[in-house]
């Protein structure tokens, strides 16, 4: 689309200087007197170069839509990793639980998904070497990801001014063979931290914090049922439908009456300062499970089938 984009502008750029020039030169006045003719217009070409500046952009709208689509959508098979940045460092936390600051491990020639949120004010988690760079805001998720093609160590940057410190909001990304990726990660990560996988702490979370006296899995508690309400479409009680994203849950939990279900009164009270932006990741984590027997079973299936191909599989 580059490409495409710079020819098109070299060639009008072209077709127009060459145009101004050959005009210029061919009706250039020769008298003083010489009076210029009259010029009435012509429909044909008012639409003639009306229509075909419209046909072109409208390509390159279509055309840059498509690539800002799949480039602003993470495939399915991305590793997920959280990102929370704070004056002045930047937290990572792995779904098995591995907490890094300033530095984080990804494996080689897989997507990998950052879901960013931040603790006090806006920062911008930068890959430079990965050219991909997206803003982190308080208050909100937002997400980058990027494919590594090449294993190393790569600069991270805040490039959103963000203090006195900011120049030294910085970190390292280490982008490892997928196996020795898959053997850092397990043995809970050289010179980085782990509690446990995300969504065992969130499930523990839940318990400590009494979630699940009001949100019980039959729905007669005083709070909706969260089975299976991840990723599905709610409908609240003023009509409005939203669906149950990570930024949904994480608002429930710190501002309730923002968005109340229909069917259930204003009751929850509001966690704010009582849970921290890595414990809400461990919660959101937990409703992600919390699946109808159906699908629980099903995906247990689909585990255990993984499981016995991968030790039935070759090694190399």
């Amino acid at each position: 689309m580059l490409f495409f984009l710079v020819a098109v502008s070299a060639f009008f750029a072209t077709v127009i200087a060459v145009g101004v020039v050959v005009f210029a030169v061919k009706y250039r006045r020769r008298s003083p007197t010489e009076v210029g003719a009259r010029i009435t217009g012509s429909l044909p070409l008012e639409l003639l170069w009306s229509i075909i500046p419209l046909l072109i952009t409208l390509v390159m709208f279509f055309w840059g839509a498509t690539i800002y689509y799949h480039m602003r959508r993470p495939p399915t098979e991305s590793i997920e990793i959280y990102a929370t940045g704070k004056r002045w460092m930047w937290k990572f936390q792995h779904l098995n639980g591995v907490r890094e600051i300033n530095t984080v491990h990804v494996p080689l020639g897989q997507p990998v998904k950052f879901t960013m949120t931040s603790e006090d004010v806006i920062h911008s988690l930068y890959f430079p070497s990965m050219r991909t760079k997206m803003d982190v805001i308080p208050g909100r998720y937002t997400t980058e990801w990027f494919t590594p093609t090449k294993a190393g160590e790569y600069h991270i940057f805040c490039a959103e001014y963000c203090g006195t410190r900011h120049s030294g909001m910085i970190g390292t990304v280490y982008v490892m063979e997928p196996r020795d990726f898959q053997a850092w990660l397990a043995s809970g990560g050289t010179g980085a931290t782990s509690e446990g996988p995300l969504h065992v702490r969130g499930e523990k979370l839940f318990s400590d914090l009494a979630c699940n006296t009001c949100h019980v899995p039959d729905g007669q508690g005083r709070g909706p049922s969260l089975v299976g309400v991840f990723g599905s479409p709610q409908t609240l009680a003023d009509g409005r439908r939203v669906t149950a994203d990570p930024g949904y849950i994480r608002e429930s939990i710190l501002i309730p009456q923002a968005k109340v279900v229909a069917g259930y009164g204003p009751l929850m009270p509001t966690f704010q300062g009582l849970v921290s932006e890595e414990q809400i990741v461990a919660l959101v984590e937990y409703i992600k499970t919390l699946r109808p027997a159906a699908q629980a079973a099903t995906r247990a299936g689909d585990s255990a089938n993984t499981g016995i191909a991968a030790a039935a599989a070759p090694s190399k």
